[in-house]
């Protein structure tokens, strides 16, 4: 029982992580630029966001979801502006001075994780997703068997962090191959892809908004 729970946590874990969005961007981005351990870092932070939204999913609270549910649009706009000035500070960043105080500082990985983190907080509508995902597999939360929820949720976490390990390991296999003239074109490509994706949140929110009216 306990094992057959860890696959389904497992399986959600990697089913919300492998779509490309910014996240994965910016994993990508880090690991060319910073190395292995900055992608995969920057990556624990989204499983470790992903982790506290399938609490709150398999844990029933309520009162949590209520709350996102009526500042909804504000969330979204909130949501949508910080990725766009991320995109922004990704355009702009150079390479060369990003690897210089790379070398300097080497004990950055705790900046990586937080800003993830921190960014994928930001879109607590994924824990509609887990509430969606919990009851078509069947994950339900009773008081009896808070231990095996505890298992399911740790499998989301273990997911997340298999696809962000294996992630930034593909990407550092072709690492060496890229030259600072391509580092500042993949910033540069990075940053717009991240930019226009937080544009189309914007976008959506007005749409929405728009149609009600």
């Amino acid at each position: 029982m306990a094992f057959t729970l860890l696959l389904k946590g497992i399986m959600i874990g990697l089913l919300v992580s492998i779509p490309l969005g910014p996240i994965g961007v910016i994993c990508i981005q880090r690991t060319i630029n910073k190395g292995r351990l900055s992608g995969f870092f920057s990556g624990i932070g989204a499983a470790s966001a992903d982790t506290i939204f399938a609490a709150i999913a398999g844990f029933s609270l309520t009162f949590i979801i209520n709350f996102i549910e009526e500042k909804q649009r504000i969330l979204e706009v909130i949501g949508g502006i910080i990725i766009m000035l991320l995109g922004i500070k990704t355009f702009y960043t150079n390479p060369v001075n990003q690897l210089k105080r790379h070398k300097k500082k080497k004990n950055k990985l705790i900046e990586d994780f937080i800003s993830v983190l921190l960014l994928t907080i930001t879109n607590p509508f994924a824990i509609f997703l887990f509430v969606g995902m919990f009851a078509a597999l069947g994950l339900a939360y009773n008081g009896e068997n808070m231990v095996l929820s505890l298992i399911t949720i740790g499998g989301v976490f273990l997911g997340g962090s298999i696809w962000w390990f294996t992630l930034s390991s593909l990407v550092n296999m072709f690492r060496d191959k890229f030259r600072l003239k391509q580092l500042l074109w993949i910033n540069k490509i990075a940053g717009a892809v991240i930019f226009i994706l937080g544009v189309l949140a914007l976008v959506n929110v007005a749409r929405t908004l728009f149609l009600k009216s």
